[in-house]
């Protein structure tokens, strides 16, 4: 068996499987076993792999005499290092009606502050470990997807014209059959998810969720205010399209979006930046930004040069004036792109409306 098969994630997928028998050489991933003690006593579990699998005290000594492997739930924690599924909004911002402070993406912010600098083996440990477990998530949802990365500031503000444009991109990236993934956080990064989240409603909703968003610019002074905002969004048109975030707990301090209908949220910047570029395997859209883009353009040109990854993904820069005079950011990855295989893969443009074919042209 391949590993996609060896893995359960849900209570369903495990009645499924223990209903055959035996559940010899599984992965049960963070799923709770309180109530199905019998069939764990019933079953063959040897070779097995329980991942924070809540299970009574008798089911736990059973399969642990049967030689499988049991690590437990590790208590009072903010957040589930051996989760089988990638986060919705909805669960992170669990208790935002008594304010932002309170949901669990706050709380693993501050838990995550608290611990990166004690050195703790333990406290890294745990972070390793959610961090693999999201990206073998990642990887599952993302299997058969067209992935499209759209890349921008944060700064970008609700209200403008360029974050109407931004939500206007992710609109019809979605609706032409690709799948959305930004950074997962406010700004460039938040707008494009909603174009995706909007794309199955009528047109005329993206000015009328605008209008909503636009009350709460940012998210400073208030996440709690901002985050509202979204929800309220969601809830006047529920259902959105699908889309995939990928924020940070390093960049804490900017919350996730409630526009990603999938979050792949992490505690290392590293592996969540190289992952977002890795995985836009039908090219990278880069918005006006500051450093942070101006870095993802360069983490994706790189393998782009060497062909590390294969085929060179398109990437393509929004705005010339942005990349050619405030950052001249373009002229260097041209000079680089010279002669190279992804030579053909590059390209400048004016406006938003103008990507969608040029991305075509070089898939």
């Amino acid at each position: 068996m391949v590993n996609a098969d060896i893995e359960i994630e849900t209570l369903a997928e495990f009645d499924q499987v223990v209903a055959r028998g035996s559940l010899s050489g599984y992965r049960i991933q963070s799923v709770n076993l309180l109530e199905r003690t019998f069939a764990l006593l019933a079953a063959d579990t040897s070779a097995a792999v329980f991942l924070g699998c809540a299970m009574e005290p008798d089911a736990s000594a059973k399969v642990r005499a049967d030689g499988a492997l049991v690590f437990p739930p590790v208590p009072d924690l903010p957040f589930n290092p051996y989760r089988g599924l990638l986060y919705t909004p909805e669960e992170l911002f669990e208790g935002l009606s008594g304010g932002y402070e309170a949901t669990p993406d706050a709380e693993t912010y501050a838990w995550f502050r608290e611990t990166g600098a004690d050195r703790d083996v333990f406290s890294s440990m745990l972070r390793s470990v959610h961090d693999d477990a999201i990206s073998d998530a990642l990887d599952e949802h993302l299997a058969t997807a067209r992935v499209v990365g759209v890349m921008g500031g944060h700064a970008m503000s609700r209200g403008s014209a360029d974050y109407r444009g931004a939500a206007e991109l992710g609109r019809v990236l979605t609706r032409s059959g690709l799948t959305v993934a930004t950074g997962g956080g406010p700004g460039a990064m938040e707008a494009a998810n909603l174009g995706a989240y909007l794309a199955p409603a009528p047109d005329e909703a993206l000015a009328e969720a605008l209008e909503l968003l636009a009350k709460a610019p940012s998210f400073e002074p208030s996440v709690s205010d901002w985050a509202r905002a979204a929800f309220a969004v969601r809830d006047r048109w529920p259902g959105g399209g699908d889309s995939v975030g990928i924020p940070t707990w390093f960049y804490g301090h900017e919350p996730p979006n409630a526009f990603a209908a999938h979050i792949a949220k992490y505690f290392a910047n590293a592996i969540r930046e190289d992952g977002l570029l890795a995985r836009s395997t039908a090219g990278v859209v880069y918005l006006p930004g500051a450093a942070g883009t101006v870095q993802e353009i360069f983490d994706n040109a790189t393998p782009n040069y060497y062909g590390s990854r294969g085929e060179p993904a398109p990437m393509v820069l929004v705005g010339r004036t942005h990349w050619t005079e405030h950052l001249p950011a373009w002229p260097l990855l041209r000079a680089l792109a010279r002669g190279r295989a992804m030579e053909s893969r590059i390209a400048l443009v004016d406006a938003v409306d103008e990507v969608p074919g040029v991305l075509a042209s070089m898939s």
